[in-house]
């Protein structure tokens, strides 16, 4: 074995198990990741948490399309997973030791679920293992960090400095510091892809939110040998913007976005019949949902020069940057903290 695959917060069950989005997600791996490992002859998948989307629980439904689609075709093509507990896989905030991979996988004797830290030897390379760190496991794992002699680490980590996507970055959270007697650390946690030459987070394998739009997704091969990795791209989008400036309706080929999250953005509309038909014709195909944007005044919170931003971001998005804009004397940080936990926690009940 020279390569091995690794892939993160896959968050299966994600918006109560929507159809559409499970659809999506199924293309990614009927599409590109199966047919990837198979062309590479790879048969081990490293997989750095949140395989699931609730805390919580998981939709009969749900479940069952992670077996079908995942987790029986890896048994199938003997194919081993090294599992490790994310924090949307571990039932309570504050420890790991109930989770939904060590509880509902059991019959994959191919899937080794990891929820304490734990040194792997991967095709010859030493690597730690490190699930979401919280305040049952902090000192046990940090201790096992600091003595380990393994080159590589891989997990679920929330570090300070890096970005969440592309309008946050993390302003909490361990020191990356904290791991630099690696050569290189792999980590889920945040869905988009960023690293400063040590620390990568690899990024989700597909588009779940508005902020991911147009930023690259897919998974990562690792080759165990030269400890060289690159990206595999998901070429599949789910969010599309459409910037409408008078544009001929009868010109416009509406056809790619039949099951598809649509956003219109105005930029100029002379003639509101043709813009009618315009939508219309988005609609004669089937889009799965459709939002029109026509004013970015928002009462004065953002100025011409910010539209680019406004047509990506999304609710949290928009909540951060209005706190940060607000003249307040309380700790801006702590507030936005706070709403971003609530809107996470409003998340898993969409």
């Amino acid at each position: 074995m020279t390569k091995v695959a690794v892939i993160t917060d896959t968050h299966y069950g994600a918006r109560k198990g929507s159809k559409l989005f499970h659809d999506y997600f199924e293309k990614f791996y009927r599409d590109v990741f199966f047919p990837t490992l198979k062309k590479e002859g790879i048969d081990t998948v490293i997989h750095l948490g949140d395989a699931f989307d609730s805390r919580r629980g998981i939709e009969f439904k749900s479940l069952q399309w992670a077996k079908r689609v995942v987790f029986d075709p890896l048994k199938e093509a003997g194919i081993k997973m090294h599992l490790i507990v994310g924090n949307h896989d571990a039932y309570y905030k504050n420890s790991n030791e109930i989770n939904s991979v060590e509880l509902l996988l059991t019959e994959y004797d191919n899937v080794i679920p990891y929820s304490k830290a734990t040194e792997v030897n991967i095709g010859g390379l030493g690597v730690l293992f490190i699930p979401w760190i919280c305040e049952d496991n902090e000192k046990e794992t940090i201790k096992l960090i600091k003595k380990t002699t393994c080159p590589f680490a891989m997990g679920h980590l929330e570090l300070n400095g890096f970005r969440v996507n592309r309008q946050i970055v993390m302003d909490h959270g361990h020191e990356s510091e904290l791991y630099s007697k690696f050569t290189k650390v792999f980590s889920g946690h945040y869905h988009t892809r960023s690293d400063d030459g040590r620390v990568f987070y690899l990024g989700n394998p597909y588009e779940m939110f508005w902020t991911d739009v147009g930023d690259r997704r897919g998974f990562t091969i690792l080759d165990t040998e030269t400890h060289e990795h690159y990206p595999v791209n998901n070429p599949y989008q789910l969010f599309h913007n459409i910037y409408y400036e008078d544009s001929d309706y009868q010109m416009f080929d509406a056809t790619p976005y039949k099951d598809m999250i649509v956003k219109v953005i105005v930029k100029q509309k002379s003639d509101v019949k043709q813009f009618e038909k315009f939508i219309d014709k988005l609609y004669s195909v089937g889009v799965a949902d459709l939002k029109i944007v026509e004013n970015f005044d928002f009462s004065g919170w953002y100025d011409k020069d910010n539209i680019i931003d406004v047509e990506t971001e999304d609710t949290l998005s928009i909540l951060n940057r209005y706190i940060e804009e607000s003249e307040v004397s309380l700790d801006k940080s702590k507030i936005q903290r706070v709403i971003r936990d609530v809107y996470q926690e409003a998340c898993e009940l969409i």
